[in-house]
């Protein structure tokens, strides 16, 4: 083929390949076949790869990626992306209608629109060029992740026309189907890997995978809703949306316009109902007013629109039929009853399992064999049990009672006064205990010894040969290498190979050479000394110093330490009065971990002096980053909210459990730039 014919067909197969891909995934109404559009694309590739001369970056052959991001460039948003105010209920959205009316009075229109669950995205398009995606972050600052971001089918590389402003942002939600995600997780699973939470976090996770090219084989999807820039075709948000369709950008078709408020609760009503039939996961709904100057006037608070709120949607309830409760012991010795239930659909995936949390709770719910129960997602992520449905009950069931033994060993359990949580006090001879404590030992958090996740460890408890986390540091080559075992995976029930080969031995060992510099702080919360979190240990490491030292103290001396009480005292005392715990410290020390704090003056300030700070959410930097600024000033990092935190700092994705708690108390929510501005 001549240069020339060349040429031809690839500016004819892109324009080809642009029309069916804006009518299958704008339009909805695919002309050809997937196999006739996938031979069309095979088509362009190879004429690409044999002409590089006519490279063009908005070709369609650049949606399968094939770039590779080390480190997500932080970008400042030219407009501050906000977050809208929440409503739960109708009483919440009419005090918004009253509010809204004072001030642009009765004359307007409403815009309501689903509100989706997944990933909040600003997109710039320069010429009908897109030219940078960038995430929402802090509103402030948002990650780039254009190069992923391309590979999605839905967000056209070039628009369609010429009608379009020379320069405009456009932001939407990237989500993922809940077929998609389904698929994923089941591929996961095969491979050994955790399954997603849910659709919203495998979008997340998605789009800041460093591989563009296995972003492309996720099949995210997304939708666009607000559109920003100068010379709109329209002063009116509905209008505006209504026309970037022409352009090949995708809008909900399930956006409507309302003159009177009762039609926004019928909107409400209608999918709250029906949202389960949606392919996709959506949290509530959005009400806008609809004309630009009336939004302005209206204006706006420091953290979101006067003109805007959302409705979220109570959680998805469901009765299922109890199969059987569990007793499951973890790394502390705590048992915690788990309820396996008749598989049920809730928030677009199936729920199995739930927690029942402890005796008291299983007492307050009153469970009995063969019961009927309510289960939901709490924050549409954890599934809960909220109640019995007494209209299944049969009477002459009989109710479930807690152990008195622990489940696995045998040893008769504890409950300390004043406490709802029962405990095996085997801490040396129970295998659950004995196996989370090895795998709280080598978690990110503390030794970081990543290459002996994913049921190594079982493995080689299962072999023998390790007993304690000291034994970690007796392994060699000749050990590990052919080890292989078979593991149940507990969340699925299927059964995997774990395999250790020659790289895999190599990583093993090389992570736990590398874990001998890990400061005494985190080898001090590795330990997994009962109460002693992240931040009692970094105190006590500050405090103490070395280990001897910490060792020979005494409650009273423990108690002169910021944050510890008496019950943290108790436990300190008695982990090193327990003489297979000073020795398994002091195999530790011989195998060369770190038990001293290293003597570095850092300059400090009292920018933050009695403030109580809680972080939740993501954000540009890593949150481990934000704890150690806030120390640094003179502040205290605080891990849940209360009546004591002075300001909750709120991410991408904050934990609405932590959000709701601090609007009960009246505490500020401030974004990663309000923090910086504190500490300047």
């Amino acid at each position: 083929m001549t240069k020339e014919a060349a040429c031809k067909r690839i500016l004819e197969l892109r324009n080809l390949l642009e029309e069916h891909n804006y009518r299958y995934y704008v339009l909805s109404q695919p002309s050809i076949s997937d196999y006739e559009f996938d031979m069309l694309l095979k088509e362009l590739l190879d004429l690409e790869g044999q002409f590089p001369e006519f490279y063009d970056a908005t070709s369609p052959t650049q949606k399968v990626g094939g770039q590779v991001t080390k480190e997500f460039e932080t970008i400042k948003h030219k407009r501050p992306m906000l977050s809208l105010g929440n409503t739960y209920s109708a009483e919440e959205l009419k005090a918004f209608d009253t509010r809204v009316r004072k001030v642009i009075g009765n004359s307007f229109e409403y815009v309501c629109e689903l509100k989706f669950d997944g990933v909040a995205i600003s997109l710039i398009y320069v010429d009908g060029v897109l030219s940078r995606a960038v995430t929402r972050g802090d509103g402030v600052n948002g990650d780039d992740v254009t190069h992923n971001v391309r590979t999605i089918k839905s967000i056209p590389l070039k628009l369609k026309g010429h009608q379009f402003p020379d320069e405009f942002e456009i932001r939407g939600e990237i989500i993922m189907p809940r077929k998609t995600f389904e698929d994923l997780n089941k591929q996961r699973e095969e491979s050994g890997e955790a399954p997603f939470a849910n659709p919203r976090n495998a979008a997340s996770g998605s789009l800041k995978l460093q591989d563009s090219s296995l972003v492309a084989k996720r099949n995210l999807d997304c939708f666009l809703y607000h559109i920003l820039g100068d010379l709109l075709p329209y002063n009116n948000h509905y209008d505006n949306l209504r026309s970037v369709r022409q352009w090949g950008l995708k809008v909900s078709d399930y956006m409507v316009k309302c003159r009177i408020f009762t039609e926004v609760l019928d909107y409400i009503q209608l999918w709250d109902k029906e949202r389960a039939t949606l392919p996709f996961d959506i949290d509530g709904i959005v009400i806008k007013v609809n004309d630009y100057y009336k939004q302005e006037l209206l204006g706006y608070t420091a953290k979101s629109p006067r003109w805007a709120v959302s409705y979220k949607f109570r959680p998805e309830q469901q009765s299922t039929k109890i199969l059987s409760v569990d007793f499951q012991v973890g790394r502390t010795g705590a048992v915690t009853p788990v309820v396996n239930l008749e598989p049920v659909l809730l928030s677009g995936t199936i729920v199995k399992r739930a927690t029942l949390h402890n005796a008291d709770f299983m007492d307050k719910l009153g469970l009995r064999k063969n019961d009927y129960v309510f289960v939901e997602k709490g924050g549409e992520i954890i599934p809960k049990i909220t109640e019995v449905d007494l209209t299944n009950r049969l009477m002459e069931e009989i109710p479930y009672k807690f152990p008195e033994l622990c489940p696995e060993c045998k040893t008769r359990l504890q409950k300390n006064e004043g406490e709802a949580i029962y405990y095996c006090p085997n801490e040396v001879g129970c295998p659950p205990q004995i196996k989370g404590k090895i795998e709280h030992f080598i978690s990110r958090k503390a030794m970081d010894i990543n290459s002996l996740g994913e049921g190594k460890v079982e493995l080689l408890y299962n072999k023998g040969l390790i007993g304690n986390v000291a034994d970690l540091y007796a392994l060699d080559y000749e050990v590990l290498y052919g080890l292989e075992n078979q593991i149940r995976d507990t969340a699925t029930g299927k059964i995997r190979i774990v395999r250790f080969h020659e790289k895999t031995v190599t990583n093993i060992l090389n992570g736990i050479k590398k874990s001998k510099k890990v400061p005494f702080e985190r080898v001090l919360f590795a330990l997994g000394i009962r109460y002693v979190g992240e931040t009692v240990a970094k105190k006590l490491a500050q405090h103490f110093k070395n280990i001897e030292a910490l060792m020979n103290a005494d409650e009273q001396a423990l108690m002169e330490v910021d944050e510890v009480g008496e019950r943290i005292a108790a436990a300190v005392v008695a982990f090193f009065r327990n003489e297979k715990q000073v020795l398994l410290v002091k195999r530790l020390m011989d195998s060369g971990l770190t038990f001293h704090t290293e003597e570095v003056e850092e300059s400090k300030t009292q920018k933050l002096m009695q403030i109580t700070i809680v972080i939740s959410g993501t954000f540009s930097v890593a949150r481990e980053a934000l704890a150690q600024l806030i120390e640094k000033n003179g502040g205290k990092n605080a891990s849940s909210v209360s009546s004591k935190t002075t300001y909750l700092l709120a991410g991408e994705n904050p934990g609405p459990n932590k959000i709701a708690k601090a609007r009960e108390l009246g505490i500020p929510v401030i974004g990663e730039n309000d923090f910086y501005k504190m500490i300047e």
